[in-house]
């Protein structure tokens, strides 16, 4: 069998990155895209949730402050905990104990656009945690819950792809 210079080009090309997606898959990592919103908030300083503790809403009830000494990196983000048990917790289900929408305003999401969420304007619907840019937002949030947690369900998937206008301060 023969193969032109491009076809093998084209074939090596391929094999390389087939192998580097398998990489990143068996790595845990997604391959980089700067199209779509960046999957956590976070503080100028790469911090989650501003430093608070996810679990803690959780087992708690309300906002705690985690501490540097029980860190741990996830979704590109740097996440602090109050306990080194609330820490394992996290990392053996993230998913069930990181805010929706990567901690942005769960308001603005529902209505096309990222916002900032604050760590002490939360609440847990159906058992997963939600963040509002600020009070008066999560009171307004709150007479529309239902829908806007579908709408934003639905945004959310989209900002994968295109990232939405950042509305308010803390742009990421």
């Amino acid at each position: 069998m023969q193969f032109g210079k491009h076809k093998i080009i084209a074939i090596i090309l391929l094999l390389f990155s087939s192998l580097t997606l398998a990489g990143c898959r068996s790595s845990g990592a997604a391959p980089a895209s700067k199209a779509g919103v960046e999957p956590v908030f976070k503080s100028t300083e790469g911090l989650a949730l501003k430093g608070y503790d996810a679990v803690a809403y959780f087992t708690e009830g309300t906002p705690v402050e985690g501490h540097s000494e029980f860190a741990a990196e996830w979704n590109g983000a740097k996440w602090h905990f109050a306990s080194a048990r609330n820490r394992e917790l996290f990392l053996g289900e993230p998913g069930k104990y990181a805010p929706q929408y990567g901690g942005y305003c769960s308001w603005a999401v529902g209505h096309g656009y990222t916002a900032k969420g604050d760590p002490e304007a939360w609440k847990i619907v159906d058992g997963k945690l939600y963040l509002n840019y600020n009070q008066e937002v999560r009171a307004k949030w709150e007479q529309e819950r239902s829908a806007l947690i579908s709408k934003g369900d639905e945004n959310w998937l989209s900002f994968q792809q295109a990232r939405p206008e950042h509305k308010g301060e803390g742009s990421n």
